[in-house]
């Protein structure tokens, strides 16, 4: 009965991290300025590059999110193909 309660609890702990996890993400893709030809980045450094998942070769949306070289975080949205044209012929 012992184990049983500790894995139980055990449960309950990670479903509730979890959900904490995903309650603090308050990225929304609308703070991303949208990239044009020759603008200055000034990139210190990459955080994430994300796109939507497609299984079509199609030119998509896709976001990068980047710290500045004054240290500030950014997030920037540019077009680009889809992953997916790199594995069709």
């Amino acid at each position: 009965m012992n184990i049983r309660t500790l894995l139980l609890t055990t449960a309950l702990a990670s479903t509730a991290f979890a959900g904490l996890a995903q309650a603090n993400d308050t990225s929304t893709s609308s703070s991303a300025v949208p990239y044009h030809y020759g603008m200055p980045l000034h990139v210190a450094k990459v955080v994430s590059l994300t796109e939507p998942p497609t299984m079509d070769c199609k030119v998509i949306t896709a976001n990068m999110k980047y710290i500045n070289n004054n240290g500030q975080p950014q997030e920037i949205s540019y077009r680009k193909l889809s992953d997916a044209c790199s594995y069709q012929n």
